[in-house]
Order: C-alpha cells, then structure tokens, then sequence
C-alpha cells in the first residue's frame, strides 16, 4: 500500500536548535506515558536517546520542555511543562498552516509520480 504525500516539517532555529516530527511525537508521548523510558519504547528508540534529546531540548531553549522527577518507592517519572505544551501547540500549528498552504503543490508532485 502506498503512503499518502504528506509534508514533512523541522523548523531550524538561530541557536542551531531544531525542533521537528520526531521531537515532537517524543514529547507527546513523554505526555501521553508520563515516562521518557515509555516515551523511548513506544517509539521504538533506546532509553539513551531519548534522554538525550530531552536533555538537548531543555537546554537549547530559554525555559525547559520537560522535568523529571526521579525514581525511588513512590516511583519517578516525566512531565510535559507548560512551556513545553506551548512549544508542541506552535509546532503543530506551524505544520498545520504549511499543509494546508502546500497541498494543491504536494499533490501535483504526487499525480506526477509513474
């Protein structure tokens, strides 16, 4: 089965910081599981990685994405931080807006595939 085209949208900031699909979709799972452990193994990628990107995402931006509080008996876990629910808002918005301006575009591309 054939995908269907779709836009795909990383916004390069000034400070050499990115934020795109992938950083996204982590984020909303660390807000959908509660867990960066979770977040990593529901989409498929390493405890490791997923701590580093977090880690990059708070430290490249002016408030942190993401805080954790750690393990123990009561258990740790990650939170999404107000400013982080803005940052995936306006992301989604920015992709929305560019989908929407591009599909006539995309969709021409795609008629003229063999």
């Amino acid at each position: 089965m054939a995908l269907e085209p779709r836009l795909t949208l990383r916004v390069d900031l000034a400070t050499g910081q990115s934020i795109g699909p992938g950083k996204i979709r982590l984020l909303e799972a660390i807000e959908e599981t509660g867990s960066i452990s979770s977040a990593g193994r529901l989409l498929g990628m390493s405890y490791r990685r997923a701590w580093l990107l977090v880690e990059a995402m708070n430290e490249g931006f002016s408030q942190k994405l993401v805080t954790t509080k750690l393990g123990g008996t009561a258990g740790g876990g990650a939170q999404i931080t107000p400013f982080g629910k803005e940052v995936m808002k306006r992301y989604r918005a920015i992709e929305a807006s560019a989908t929407k301006a591009t599909k006539t575009n995309i969709a021409y591309l795609a008629r003229a595939l063999r």
